[in-house]
């Protein structure tokens, strides 16, 4: 039986025998009487075993944990000593090339909602153009995003039109307006070139 069973056994064992004397205390008059030097005697021991087993249990983690440790750092020493695969893991893989004819593809905003006219956009690979019109008084513009990073942005504009040209590789991008809260509201889609 390990060290943090046995502290857990004297502690309910205590709990117990705190909850019986207690009854006992309220229900017989003449309780302890002459077992008060008994009844102090057990809940000394069990004081006594609690605490001991307590310190002896943190011990045990504390040895269990610093095993723990050192084999984790064994496992760093040996990751660390074949830099060959860490470092071929790390090359980042060549973007395909942004060759074909393009495309100039159109875009509008809602004149009455935070919307553009549609969510989703298709392209040929190359110099893609998005002519972006707005016939609303609030302000918007559209940009191209691939994995969360801009890659071009057209201007800020109310009641008019304006485009944004990137050189896109076949792949999924996102089209969105960068005022903040339009996006999360609903003007952003998926630009999927190929």
């Amino acid at each position: 039986m390990s060290n943090g069973d046995l502290f857990y056994i004297c502690g309910i064992g205590l709990a117990i025998s705190a909850v019986v004397i207690s009854f006992l205390g309220l229900r017989v008059k003449s309780f302890p009487g002459k077992a008060g030097p008994l009844v102090a005697l057990w809940f000394v021991v069990l004081v006594g075993a609690s605490a001991t087993f307590s310190v002896l249990h943190a011990k045990d983690e504390e040895t269990a944990k610093a095993a723990e440790l050192e084999s984790a750092n064994e496992e760093i020493t040996k990751e660390e000593a074949s830099p060959v695969e860490a470092e071929s893991e790390k090359e980042p893989k060549p973007e395909p090339a942004a060759k074909g004819p393009g495309d100039t593809l159109q875009l509008a905003a809602s004149p009455t909602q935070i919307a553009f006219d549609t969510t989703e956009l298709t392209s040929k690979p190359g110099s893609v153009t998005i002519d972006f019109d707005n016939p609303a008084a609030i302000e918007h513009d559209v940009a191209i995003e691939q994995n969360g990073e801009e890659i071009a942005k057209s201007a800020l504009i109310t009641e008019g039109e304006t485009s944004v040209t990137a050189d896109l590789a076949p792949g999924p991008y996102t089209f969105l307006c960068t005022v903040p809260g339009h996006a999360e509201a609903g003007m952003e889609g998926t630009l999927t070139v190929k």
